[in-house]
């Protein structure tokens, strides 16, 4: 099987993560940006419930894998926090503040994902999982983030899609 690239958003903003603090890969699905992060010098706690997935990851140096439930009633990482935070290809909206809550100060967010007017490309097409116009954006804003990059709309890397992706950081 061959192994998807990083994303380019993520690699573009990898240099807003401080250095020495652990980063969260949520959702991080055959473990690209955990990959990355780590071959970047950071400690990655990633996160998936994929149990397979994250079993490709065991014996990478500066990672730690942790099977977890991110859509059950409890929030399984409650009350810790990361110096960086990377989510790509994932959105579960009644999570996003609880989320942004485990950004220390000074820490950033790097998140991609799809949204409406994805269903003309694929899946996702859901509007459940499909991120309205500018609504990274709100929800950084509501959480006291300071935006330093944003993106939606068409990308056709590496497949057509509707994506949003913010840059943003806790200051």
């Amino acid at each position: 099987m061959q192994m998807i690239p990083p994303s380019p958003w993520v690699e573009r903003h990898i240099g807003s993560i401080s250095q020495g603090g652990q980063v969260l890969d949520l959702a991080c699905g055959s473990g690209r940006h955990t990959r990355l992060l780590a071959g970047s010098g950071f400690s990655v706690l990633a996160v998936d419930r994929d149990a397979a997935a994250l079993g490709g990851l065991q014996g990478v140096a500066g990672v730690r894998t942790v099977q977890l439930d991110l859509e059950g009633e409890q929030w399984p990482l409650a009350g810790q926090s990361f110096a960086g935070i990377v989510v790509t290809n994932y959105l579960w909206r009644p999570r996003l503040p609880d989320l942004l809550a485990l950004l220390a100060p000074g820490g950033a967010l790097i998140y991609e994902t799809f949204m409406i007017g994805n269903a003309a490309y694929g899946k996702p097409s859901s509007p459940d999982f499909l991120l309205h116009s500018g609504e990274l954006r709100e929800v950084a804003r509501a959480a006291g983030l300071r935006e330093i990059a944003f993106e939606e709309g068409y990308t056709a890397s590496p497949k057509p899609a509707m994506r949003q992706a913010i840059c943003a950081v806790r200051d």
